[in-house]
């Protein structure tokens, strides 16, 4: 799969979390595709699109999963976590029980994944102000408490939607350039991650989407 300095390439496992209809699905929407569907229902199974960028010449892909519903049922399992290096955890900034929600998403986050994870708090929903529940300051405030990025989007009007995954994607690569830099076994691990995730050839085109049911 390596094929010298110049042509390297990355592929990196992205989830986002958080309670029903707080806008994941159009974070994921809006980046990938730059759409959004006002009345989009809840898609019951799992959703990834496969993004992109390209970070000092070289090609980074972010494989980035949605739970598609799955956690109305509390059925999140470990398999979702599995080999994922960055995590948006999502609350709506107009609802207090999905803020409330975040250590809960933390928790289950540390429980489940296998490896280090960079994290951002993301506060959805912020065209939504004149019924904000949740302040900047309090979400900055748990995130600095938890450790996590901060960021306020909204998927609606595309506010810092772009931004939001690039910091994650960024910070990823800068984890893996350091690791990969005094480690060659974990550039194997990576590598053999990579021809896993990408053996279907869905990887062939710069943006991809697959979904597959429960």
């Amino acid at each position: 799969m390596e094929e010298g300095e110049a042509g390297e390439q990355y592929l990196f496992k992205i989830v986002i979390i958080g309670d029903s209809a707080v806008g994941k699905s159009n974070l994921l929407s809006r980046y990938a595709r730059n759409e959004f569907n006002l009345h989009s229902k809840a898609t019951i199974g799992v959703e990834f699109q496969t993004q992109s960028v390209v970070i000092d010449g070289k090609e980074v892909k972010a494989q980035i999963w949605d739970t598609a519903g799955q956690e109305r049922f509390r059925a999140v399992t470990s398999a979702y976590y599995r080999g994922a290096v960055g995590a948006l955890v999502v609350y709506d900034i107009s609802r207090r029980t999905t803020f409330d929600s975040v250590p809960r998403w933390l928790q289950e986050l540390e429980t489940h994944s296998d490896t280090t994870v960079v994290k951002m708090l993301v506060g959805n929903k912020c065209d939504l102000d004149n019924i904000r529940n949740i302040s900047v300051e309090e979400g900055k405030s748990l995130a600095e408490a938890e450790g996590l990025f901060f960021i306020e989007t909204s998927a609606l009007d595309s506010t810092n939607v772009k931004k939001a995954f690039e910091i994650v994607i960024r910070e990823i690569y800068n984890n893996v350039s350091r690791k990969v830099l005094n480690s060659d076994s974990y550039k194997s691990e990576l590598s053999l991650n990579r021809v896993s995730l990408t053996s279907n050839g869905s990887d062939e085109t710069k943006q991809t989407s697959s979904k597959t049911c429960c």
